[in-house]
């Protein structure tokens, strides 16, 4: 009986003391962005895996998430007589919510489980320990660099998915249903304000530094064996997942909040 409740006890402080690993994790590689500049070639190197080779991804998956949402609206809205509202309607949707969520979900499943496989690998291989021994800190030379160029380009990413779900949603609505070109855009200035697209490149901040920390702990703290390797990835992936939809969630109150503070005055 008293292992039963131990083993109970163990579940429930588990998450807890996991949550309090992760936070010092995060705290030092904070702390090592503000004292120390990272490695140059490895912040260039992951630049590139990040920025760059995610490119054709999130052109693609903006492209069919802008013309997804423009078949499921063109539909209803001509059933109702304001077909030429959907320009409005899709692309507010896009650059506030979908494109941010999506492309940041679509870089936890490339980006995020890349980083925590490259890591755990590292780590099952002792290299990490290696670069201990030699006096190096691995959060210096391994996290921050992945940080730093999730952080700066993934708000960019962003908004090339953005982008590409617009003219997606354009050519689905303009070119092949047949809305009306100049109300199409027309709409679509008035839905949009800059505020909008602030929101979404600032929700890619937080989510590109969410995928980032989560990742690299996880390839940091793989378990031993190829096994450890793939759970870390996906455990990587999962959490991710998670966190870029509470953090989605709170920071829609916040900036909403500040909107109304800030520009409507109405708070």
């Amino acid at each position: 009986m008293a292992d039963d409740r131990e083993t109970v006890l163990d579940r429930l402080l588990n998450p807890l003391v996991g949550l309090g690993a992760f936070a010092r994790f995060s705290g030092s590689a904070c702390r090592w962005m503000v004292t120390s500049r990272p490695a140059g070639r490895e912040l260039l190197r992951q630049m590139y895996e990040i920025g760059v080779r995610s490119v054709p991804v999130i052109v693609i998956t903006g492209a069919f998430i802008g013309m997804v949402l423009a078949a499921e609206a063109f539909g209803q809205f001509e059933d109702l007589g304001i077909k030429n509202l959907i320009g409005g309607v899709v692309n507010i949707s896009m650059v506030k919510e979908l494109g941010p969520v999506l492309a940041a979900l679509m870089l936890a499943g490339r980006v995020g489980s890349a980083m925590a496989a490259e890591l755990g690998t590292m780590r099952v291989t002792e290299q990490i320990d290696a670069l201990q021994a030699m006096g190096a800190d691995p959060v210096h030379h391994l996290v921050v660099p992945r940080v730093l160029a999730c952080v700066l380009y993934i708000p960019l990413l962003t908004i090339l998915a953005d982008f590409c779900g617009v003219v997606g949603g354009y050519v689905l609505s303009v070119e092949v249903m047949g809305a009306d070109y100049h109300y199409y855009w027309y709409y679509s200035r008035d839905y949009i304000e800059t505020w909008d697209i602030l929101c979404g490149v600032w929700k890619a901040l937080f989510f590109g530094a969410a995928i980032s920390l989560i990742s690299c702990y996880k390839g940091f703290n793989c378990r031993p064996g190829a096994e450890g390797v793939g759970r870390a990835a996906t455990e990587a992936f999962v959490s991710s997942f998670i966190a870029i939809l509470m953090l989605d969630f709170v920071l829609v109150i916040l900036l909403q909040v500040l909107y109304r503070l800030l520009i409507s005055g109405t708070l």
